[in-house]
């Protein structure tokens, strides 16, 4: 094989993890494979950065890995982390719903009740809204569909209560989207799957979920099912950026354009240099992507697909300014309530070694899918409504010592009812029109850190396979 070389666009857990491993496959295997990474801003990383003051560890971006997804877990070994995971505590978490807090019943699972005496002695339902979910045991299966909604799934199995007070939070919570229009089949084919099997959400889950197995009995794990690292997440960033070879990154500079020629691929940059390449990886938000491809008219399904903002600020205080603590890691807030914000971490209980012992580290979040312009707002004014939520709850005496806000503007990508077919259709147009050319990253089939990694070696695959 005459040497090839392949660009990656997009700096972020995608493409870098790409990056390092063509690397490496080029290096093992002895192929003539020249690789390149461009990123339009100063760094790398993308949504994961990590700040550091006054003995703080605070992640601006996400702040935990599923400790159950492997891919992660293999990247932090491959650069030399291992050493520095973390566990967070397994502590009281909470939903604040129908005017207070209320403890999260024990066997949920994604906000679905798997045991019913913890379920039916929680004040987050009102008996009528307990009887509603009860007919998850006697009502029929759904009728087979290509796709529907979390949103209508759930509330024609469990009713709108155990939706708004307890599913809606959790899931809200982690892809920032309105339940009543992200896709089932995307995000969670599972449980589809398990009511067409088993009919009962409720009875197919106890029946799917595996057993724990039957030990000595011994006192709880106080590990959770995330990890993280001690140095902060941003510290993976780093380590893989180390390991690939020097030359490799151009940070600063914008992909404008990538268009087919009859040798390969061009990529205008917005320097007005253009980069030559046999294979691209696209590893950018999908509204980037659409731009790139503007000549392609299979890329205009992406000019619609909505993608959220967030922000989150993380403030520190000493210990004794909480006077009215709570016993926990953190608390979400059900879609009825009338707090602006939709979570509040307690960094500092749920990730101990993060804050000096005497020292309080809370992390909030506004930007709900009908509140985005909260995203908008000053750094004070952000921090006064986030202290005006907490205190409904909580009783803090004092400004904090110091504050961090973080925004991240459409920043969270909505899969949406039909998301699958729609890239399945892209992906095949690609495969014909613009062979070598793929698309990886949060926008298009899978979110979080791990989802990530699992497309880069997914892409690794394709663009070796394709040059071969």
């Amino acid at each position: 094989m005459s040497e090839k070389k392949v660009i990656v666009v997009g700096g972020g857990i995608t493409g870098l993890a790409t990056v390092y491993y063509l690397q490496k496959e080029a290096k093992e295997k002895a192929l003539p494979i020249k690789i390149k990474l461009i990123e339009a801003s100063d760094r790398l990383g993308g949504v994961i950065s990590t700040a550091k003051r006054d003995g703080f560890i605070i992640e601006r971006g996400p702040d935990s890995i599923i400790a159950r997804k492997k891919s992660a877990l293999r990247l932090i070994e491959e650069v030399g982390l291992q050493d520095k995971i973390i566990s967070n505590t397994a502590g009281k978490s909470y939903i604040y719903a129908r005017g207070k807090l209320h403890t999260m019943p024990e066997g949920s699972f994604m906000g679905i009740p798997t045991k019913v005496t913890p379920f039916a002695l929680s004040g987050l339902f009102s008996p009528l809204g307990k009887l509603r979910a009860a007919a998850d045991f006697i009502l029929p299966k759904g009728e087979p569909a290509a796709d529907q909604s979390l949103g209508a799934f759930f509330r024609r199995r469990l009713g709108n209560e155990i939706v708004d007070n307890m599913i809606d939070p959790l899931l809200s919570g982690i892809y920032a989207g309105d339940i009543d229009e992200l896709s089932l089949m995307a995000l969670f084919p599972n449980f589809y799957e398990i009511e067409q099997k088993h009919r009962s959400l409720v009875i197919g889950l106890n029946k799917s979920m595996p057993k724990p197995q039957k030990t000595v009995k011994k006192a709880p794990s106080k590990k959770g099912m995330f990890i993280s690292l001690s140095t902060g997440l941003e510290e993976l960033v780093h380590q893989v950026e180390n390991r690939l070879e020097a030359g490799t990154v151009l940070k600063g500079t914008a992909v404008e354009k990538v268009e087919k020629t009859v040798n390969g691929y061009q990529i205008k940059l917005s320097t007005g240099a253009i980069e030559e390449a046999d294979s691209v990886v696209i590893a950018t938000e999908h509204f980037h992507a659409k731009k790139m491809l503007s000549d392609y008219s299979f890329m205009e399904p992406f000019e619609h697909m909505p993608s959220n903002s967030v922000a989150n600020v993380a403030m520190a205080f000493p210990k004794s300014a909480i006077e009215k603590d709570i016993d926990g890691t953190g608390f979400l807030v059900s879609r009825n309530s009338d707090f602006r914000i939709t979570a509040c971490t307690w960094t500092h209980k749920k990730w101990p070694g993060t804050s000096p012992e005497d020292m309080a580290l809370l992390r909030c979040y506004v930007g709900k899918p009908d509140d985005q312009e909260a995203v908008d707002l000053s750094d004070e004014e952000i921090v006064d409504l986030v202290l005006k939520d907490l205190n409904k709850t909580m009783n803090i005496t004092a400004k904090p010592k110091f504050h961090i806000v973080t925004r991240w503007r459409k920043s969270m990508p909505q899969y949406t009812v039909g998301h699958l077919e729609k890239m399945a259709k892209v992906k095949q147009q690609l495969d014909e029109e613009l062979p070598g050319v793929y698309l990886a990253g949060g926008s298009f089939e899978g979110v979080g850190i791990p989802g990530c990694i699992d497309q880069a070696e997914a892409a690794v695959k394709k663009v070796i396979k394709y040059l071969s």
